[in-house]
């Protein structure tokens, strides 16, 4: 009976020695949240490579994300070829209506005046009517392909494919532009005064390139569904059926904040992160909960101010430093 009640004595104290120790370990857990300010001497900084840049203002477009393909123009080029060969061959019909009006009314005369017969008047009108024919059959196959190239290219590229002179579809022959087509998302439409947007192969926003606006494409991307338009672009690296993303401005006004550069944004638990130099000595991090890819890395609109000091090496370190400097001492 004594052993008994000595050995749940025993027990009984363990227990109030673990739940002691889960307290003191719940009290001392550091709290990375609330903590924000990091202090490294000068000797550190320059040791460690720690570099800062004065943010500057800047005026940003709010911009949203499409998706297209770089498009082949041959069928476009055929078209072409189509149009001016049914140019030609009505150019060879007129010429030869001409001559049959001529040899018309010449026979016309002659009958009139007994020198030839009604079977040779009769002849000429027969050559004549077929010319007619030939003459209105040419111009309706001209027309055909016109309506064909209208119907799935739009007025613009038609207009540029079907002139006798293309300098401008010469452009996509040669290689210098690239044809693209841009399928919005269903809920989003182009603004009015648009001509630019930026489009890149792989999706990175830093690395895109211009491409401007030709027309609006009579037939949209059956995947996608939204409103799609006819681009241009010089960037070399996009080839024939490349699929593209592509950078689109908002509709409304700019917005006023600071480009950082994507070396400064640091990432703990799911939340980016930025260091500012507040003083000599002294870090601050700041939460950044709101920023979109832009040229040169990231826009952020609020949390950070144009003046003052972003680190953009040795972020890292200086989180590594805050997180340090919040564990307990095991010997506490």
């Amino acid at each position: 009976m004594n052993a008994f009640l000595i050995a749940c004595t025993f027990i009984f104290s363990v227990t109030l020695a673990f739940a002691d120790d889960d307290d003191k370990a719940a009290v001392k857990q550091p709290d990375f949240a609330k903590s924000g300010t990091v202090f490294l001497a000068a000797k550190a900084q320059s040791v460690s490579g720690l570099q800062t840049v004065t943010l500057t203002p800047v005026s940003h477009h709010a911009e949203f994300m499409a998706y297209g393909k770089a498009v082949n123009v041959q069928p476009l080029i055929e078209l072409r070829h189509r149009y001016l060969l049914a140019l030609t061959e009505r150019g060879g019909a007129a010429a030869r209506f001409t001559q049959a009006e001529q040899n018309i009314r010449r026979q016309q005369d002659l009958y009139r005046d007994g020198a030839t017969s009604k079977r040779n008047l009769q002849v000429q009108q027969a050559q004549w009517q077929t010319d007619k024919a030939q003459l209105d059959a040419s111009g309706v196959q001209a027309k055909a392909i016109a309506d064909e190239a209208r119907l799935n290219w739009g007025k613009k590229l038609s207009e540029w494919a079907l002139a006798t002179d293309s300098e401008l579809l010469s452009a996509f022959l040669s290689g210098r532009q690239t044809l693209l087509q841009i399928t919005l998302p269903v809920n989003k439409q182009l603004a009015s005064d648009l001509q630019t947007i930026y489009v890149e192969a792989s999706g990175n926003r830093s690395a895109a390139g211009k491409a401007g606006l030709i027309s609006a494409a009579p037939q949209t991307d059956l995947s996608a569904q939204g409103e799609s338009y006819f681009f241009q672009t010089d960037n070399s690296h996009i080839r024939v059926g490349m699929r593209v993303a592509a950078w689109i401005p908002e509709q409304g006004e700019n917005q006023s904040g600071v480009v950082i550069p994507k070396s400064a944004l640091i990432w703990y638990m799911d939340q980016a992160f930025v260091y500012i130099k507040t003083a000599e000595q002294q870090f601050s991090r700041r939460t950044i909960d709101q920023y979109s890819a832009t040229t040169g890395g990231y826009f952020v609109g609020n949390g950070i101010n144009a003046g003052e000091q972003l680190v953009v090496i040795g972020g890292q370190m200086l989180l590594s430093e805050e997180f340090r400097g919040q564990i307990p001492n095991e010997d506490d």
